[in-house]
């Protein structure tokens, strides 16, 4: 029993290496959160007229399938 403890433990270390240390996830969670504010500027200029553009596309290929 005791060499299946030590066999888990030692196995699951290595895991440890994978998740990051709490003050790195929160400086990616503000560095997320600020791109997202960033972004939304742009997007709200960007959305209408890529829609409008879709539109105009599906638009000239309908009217040439008629």
């Amino acid at each position: 029993m005791l060499q299946l403890f030590f066999a888990v433990a030692f196995s699951a270390i290595p895991l440890t290496l994978y998740v990051p240390p709490m003050r790195s996830l929160n400086l990616f969670v503000e560095a997320m959160e600020e791109m997202l504010r960033e972004s939304t500027l742009y997007t709200g200029r960007f959305y209408p007229r890529l829609r409008y553009a879709c539109s105009r596309l599906l638009d000239c290929l309908l009217c040439n399938t008629r």
